[in-house]
């Protein structure tokens, strides 16, 4: 194995990819590829994607477009480096109206969507692009540091082409950073599963992004970075990163079989690539019986009974997570 290549005790001399036990799930991967001055972040999702898609049984395409929202709202809020949330919300006019992503830090996420019901009955068919299902608006990314913090917002458009060029699209307009972001989802077949459900949701992610010597540098695990890709063939280094990086195929993201490091290795080994300690990411709402009865009560005694149902109960539903609570009016006396 050459010097470039560094996957660290992934790799033996003769090339072969080493990994014990399974290839875990829920993770990102940060990486960098060392002679295209570029570093990056690979997103592989199972379980946990599972667990946020299936809770709410939307309907496939609702589905396919959040589980995007997922793998990419994972890739950029595991970068933060400090406590507090990222969220990733869109806002438009299509059949699949708003997708909503919080990343809570250091690992977990949760999201819902709001779609019209007959209008996606309606386009069941079509293919699965973003113009048709979600129409023309916008994406906004929001980090939320807490209450002592001012929140700092970005927004792209969202007229056409993907999430991930949406996502390219910002780095580029508010970091000045050269992107490129891949977001692939699909049912998996995993036949002899405990739960008896044979299908279940996979999403996978990459995102590239170029280190120029001017614009901006995003904060990685490694800041021993050599500057040998900002000389004179900066833009051809860049050039080289993406198209490698635009080779990957769905099926390569998604793979169980296929671990995060032996896919880098496929698509970046002669850019002497390596890895950074991978990251864990799980399915975990921030709702409780304590923080909604807290949002109950800011509610006056009137508003609280107007809300009673037939039941003589106050049923309140996470959007996030579907659990329901249910509360008497006797809870709030």
């Amino acid at each position: 194995m050459s010097e470039e290549v560094e996957l660290g005790k992934m790799i033996t001399e003769d090339g072969t990819i080493l990994f014990e036990g399974a290839i875990p799930d829920d993770i990102i991967l940060p990486f960098q590829a060392e002679r295209a001055g570029a570093r990056g972040r690979l997103v592989r999702l199972g379980d946990c994607v599972n667990e946020i898609l299936s809770a709410h049984d939307y309907p496939d395409p609702v589905s396919h477009f959040l589980g995007e929202a997922i793998a990419l709202t994972a890739m950029i809020g595991s970068s933060l480096k400090f406590d507090g949330k990222l969220i990733l919300q869109t806002k438009t006019d299509g059949p699949i109206s708003m997708l909503v992503v919080d990343f809570t830090t250091p690992s977990c996420l949760r999201a819902y969507a709001s779609f019209d019901k007959a209008k996606v009955r309606e386009l069941d068919d079509e293919p699965l692009d973003l113009e048709t299902w979600l129409g023309q608006g916008f994406m906004a990314l929001t980090v939320d540091q807490g209450a002592e913090m001012e929140r700092y917002q970005g927004i792209v458009a969202l007229e056409s082409g993907t999430l991930g060029e949406a996502a390219e699209a910002y780095f580029e307009q508010s970091e000045q950073i050269p992107s490129l972001v891949r977001l692939h989802v699909a049912k998996h077949f995993s036949p002899g599963v405990d739960d008896g459900n044979e299908w279940h949701w996979r999403a996978g992610g990459l995102m590239v992004q170029y280190l120029t010597a001017q614009g901006g540098r995003p904060q990685e695990e490694d800041d021993n970075f050599e500057d040998e890709g900002f000389g004179a063939d900066r833009d051809e280094n860049w050039r080289r990163a993406r198209i490698l990086g635009n080779s990957v195929e769905a099926h390569e993201l998604l793979d169980p079989q296929l671990s995060p490091e032996q896919l880098l290795f496929r698509l970046y080994h002669e850019e002497g690539v390596r890895v950074f300690e991978p990251l864990s990411v799980q399915a975990l709402c921030s709702c409780s019986r304590e923080r909604v009865q807290g949002m109950l009560q800011n509610f006056s005694s009137q508003d609280r009974h107007d809300m009673v149902e037939k039941m003589g109960k106050i049923t309140v539903t996470c959007e996030f997570c579907t659990e329901r609570y249910e509360f008497l009016e006797d809870d709030f006396s």
